[in-house]
């Protein structure tokens, strides 16, 4: 599990003035299982994540950034391999729409931390 995550979880727990009893009381956790979360020993499950961030007030992405970051990474790799469909794919038009829209949201996010 990702420090930085520990450590942006912590943040972000003291940043809302939140006793380490009080975030796990909400998570319905013991307070232990918190701790390990907090200190990257274990991964949370999607619904902890997802309550952590309405706990927090921030997005799932904010909470998984350097996580996210790696998957853009790996998808822009991957992107310009992908191996082409059979002829007679009938989703071919939707198919090709949809990696157009992705590799724009790749290329933006790369403008926008300025990777450009």
């Amino acid at each position: 599990m990702s420090t930085e995550f520990a450590l942006d979880l912590r943040l972000a727990r003291r940043k809302a003035g939140l006793t380490l009893r009080d975030t796990a009381h909400l998570l319905n956790v013991h307070k232990s299982t918190l701790s390990a979360l907090e200190h990257g020993k274990r991964l949370p499950s999607v619904e902890q994540v997802c309550l952590l961030a309405l706990i927090y007030g921030r997005s799932f992405q904010s909470l998984f950034n350097e996580v996210t970051e790696a998957a853009k990474g790996q998808l822009q790799n991957q992107l310009p391999s992908l191996p082409e469909p059979g002829k007679r794919w009938l989703g071919r038009i939707q198919r090709e729409k949809t990696l157009t829209r992705l590799s724009a949201r790749l290329s933006d996010n790369d403008k926008t931390h300025g990777r450009a």
